[in-house]
């Protein structure tokens, strides 16, 4: 898939451009599915988050709430019960994934439960546009810190890319350069640290970082 990984959603005109470029069209051209899986895992997420996310409300205007020529809602926990030969085509002929964060392991679970993460490598002109959780959760680890569920085993998400996020760089007290330079010393890996101006594009082999605002490589 192409990714376009970031923290806060698709928050200015660079973002959006790269998500335009990897479309290859108008996003009000473009058919998206968005998933809030991940947000049942996180404990300050719940039902009126989730409804925000999908009806495209003020906490949703980057992600949801872009102008999609149309948004459908892909929840990951019931794909199980009704089979690939029906919500397969559903994804197929998305343009785009929209998903949310959350907990990145709840997700990573829900991703192999369901099989889309199976399906994953069949969609190579599909964009997953991933917000935090939604993000971290292609990575190989997201640090115990960012653990939420107390059904997850460890850290460890799908590593569909090779470096790990650190996300909302500067947005909140805790997410401070020096926590996630500490963050990345336990990660032990390539990792990025972004802000909500910030994302970073995977397409093919190539990997680059689009922004407005303040990110940083903690480790190549």
């Amino acid at each position: 898939m192409k990714l376009l990984l970031t923290s806060g959603g698709v928050t200015n005109p660079t973002i959006r451009a790269a998500l335009v470029d990897m479309l290859g069209k108008p996003v009000e051209e473009s058919h998206a599915l968005v998933v809030p899986t991940a947000q049942w895992g996180h404990p300050m997420c719940g039902p009126a988050s989730v409804r925000n996310l999908v009806a495209g409300g003020s906490d949703s205007r980057y992600l949801a709430g872009l102008g999609w020529a149309s948004v459908g809602v892909l929840e990951l926990t019931a794909l199980p019960t009704i089979g690939v030969e029906r919500w397969g085509a559903w994804v197929r002929e998305a343009d785009v994934l929209l998903v949310d964060g959350g907990d990145a392991t709840y997700l990573s679970h829900w991703m192999r439960a369901s099989g889309l993460a199976e399906i994953l490598p069949e969609l190579p002109d599909t964009v997953w546009v991933g917000v935090s959780a939604g993000s971290m959760v292609m990575t190989p680890r997201i640090g115990a810190s960012f653990v939420e569920w107390h059904g997850a085993a460890d850290d460890r998400t799908l590593g569909v890319v090779g470096f790990s996020v650190f996300p909302h760089l500067d947005a909140f007290p805790e997410n401070t350069l020096e926590q996630a330079e500490r963050w990345a010393a336990d990660i032990g890996g390539p990792a990025y640290a972004i802000d909500e101006q910030s994302a970073i594009a995977v397409d093919g082999g190539s990997v680059r970082v689009v922004s407005e605002g303040r990110w940083v490589q903690l480790r190549d």
